[in-house]
């Protein structure tokens, strides 16, 4: 009579899978031990942010953005420091930059050039007093030529 190979094979398909399954704990361990050990970016409080252009519609040409940054009881926030970034929604266009300078408490102000007409995306870069940063974005649609 003549022995099959299959217990052979389905002891090594076993030893294989025994060896895969090992692996992949191993591996589950090590990423839940640097998920672990990372520190927790902690949350940031609810800021609010509002902003206003001027001057309405919107030219191609120097405008004035006006922020006003709140907390969560509606106090204003001060010591900000805030950089506008404008995009165009298109690919090409070199950034423009801007900063805003705190007139008043929780209130900034600072100037952007659109450099031609189109649609714009507006980023505000917020850094917090503490260190913590956000960033609104904000879309400036049909800048118009003068």
């Amino acid at each position: 009579m003549r022995r099959t190979r299959q217990p052979a094979l389905c002891r090594r398909v076993l030893r294989h899978t025994r060896k895969g399954i090992v692996l992949v704990a191993f591996a589950c361990l090590v990423i839940v031990g640097f998920v672990g050990c990372s520190k927790s970016p902690g949350r940031l409080p609810s800021i609010s942010v509002d902003h206003d252009i001027s001057p309405q519609p919107t030219r191609v040409g120097p405008a004035t953005v006006t922020l006003r940054l709140t907390d969560v009881a509606r106090k204003p926030v001060t010591g900000a420091h805030i950089t506008i970034e404008g995009d165009m929604s298109h690919p090409g266009m070199s950034p423009v930059f801007g900063q805003a300078e705190e007139l008043e408490a929780g209130r900034y102000q600072g100037q952007i050039g659109f450099a031609m007409a189109g649609d714009w995306v507006l980023l505000f870069h917020i850094t917090l007093p503490d260190g913590r940063t956000l960033g609104r974005l904000v879309s400036v649609p049909a800048v118009r030529a003068n």
